[in-house]
């Protein structure tokens, strides 16, 4: 696992991997009336598919949204990296962020035919997300199994925008800007170059589940325990799988702080990355890659009890 270089995405990846890994994200219009645009923000939570470099978003009719951009097409759209289940409420005690992509250009209605084209596109990916994890082998299924898939399928969570009773209005988000905030609220403009010429990693779309199913088993999140021992000497008290990529995955470890002055060892959450020794182009590799390392770190702890 070590000695890998360029184990780290750069920031357009990131972004490109957050827009693809999720399926909702908070889309800001600028309120509106008959006489044009005000100051205030209207601010609501939609659902979209990111389909050639640019999100298009699904808007329920009755949304102020589709006023807004009838005299302003002028918008902004953020999108967090999927932090399922347990994690969402770790983040929060621990004062802690998830990463999140936010952009800024124009909100663009569609017309009929481009609706009929971005419906279809939408059908194909929830298909094309139903079949491989339909037809994964025991390696990804013996992961997934544990995720909650109501809350953490894309693909689920996209069905009713087709078979929904609600009516919606389809744009094309057209971007002017791009930037990546890491956990921490640190900014990182990405040039609209260096965004259209990145990739989003295969397994993006699997995210939410495959993070909330190895923080669902607590013989897996042990094991993330072994590997901050392991490979990094770090004596981790508990840890969570925080994010995934084909270079490797986030932990978000419970470790020593410095020992306070009655002689009490106080525990801080800190971030670790593990990259892998060849880089995981699908779901598939993923789940291999991570299964080898977990029956690596086994094979070095005599005593402990197995994954199961």
């Amino acid at each position: 696992m070590k000695g890998n270089k360029a184990t780290v995405l750069t920031f357009a990846e990131k972004c490109k991997n957050i827009l693809v890994s999720n399926w909702q994200g908070h889309l800001n219009t600028i309120k509106a009336d008959a006489k044009g645009s005000k100051e205030d923000i209207h601010t609501s939570k939609v659902k979209y598919i990111f389909k050639k470099g640019k999100p298009f978003i699904w808007v329920p009719e009755k949304d102020l949204h589709n006023l807004n951009t009838i005299i302003d097409e002028r918008g902004s759209f953020a999108v967090t990296s999927p932090f399922p289940g347990s994690l969402a409420s770790l983040l929060r005690s621990a004062k802690k962020l998830p990463s999140r992509v936010a952009l800024t250009g124009d909100v663009v209605p569609l017309k009929d035919k481009k609706v009929q084209s971005a419906t279809e596109s939408l059908r194909e990916a929830i298909l094309s997300e139903h079949n491989v994890v339909s037809e994964s082998s025991y390696s990804v299924s013996g992961i997934l199994s544990s995720s909650n898939l109501g809350l953490t399928s894309r693909s689920e969570n996209l069905l009713e925008l087709l078979d929904g009773e609600e009516q919606y209005v389809v744009y094309r988000f057209n971007l002017r800007s791009c930037m990546f905030i890491d956990g921490k609220g640190g900014a990182h403009e990405v040039g609209l170059e260096d965004f259209e010429a990145s990739r989003a990693d295969t397994l993006s779309p699997f995210s939410a589940m495959l993070i909330d199913g190895i923080n669902q088993s607590e013989a897996r999140r042990r094991a993330l325990m072994l590997f901050c021992f392991i490979y990094l000497n770090v004596n981790a008290k508990d840890a969570y799988m925080l994010s995934v990529d084909r270079k490797g995955f986030d932990v978000l470890g419970k470790v020593p702080s410095l020992a306070t002055k009655d002689g009490f060892r106080e525990y801080q959450w800190k971030e670790f990355r593990f990259s892998f020794k060849e880089e995981a182009r699908d779901i598939e590799a993923f789940c291999c890659q991570l299964i080898a390392m977990e029956e690596e770190v086994l094979k070095n702890v005599s005593g402990y009890s197995g994954l199961g």
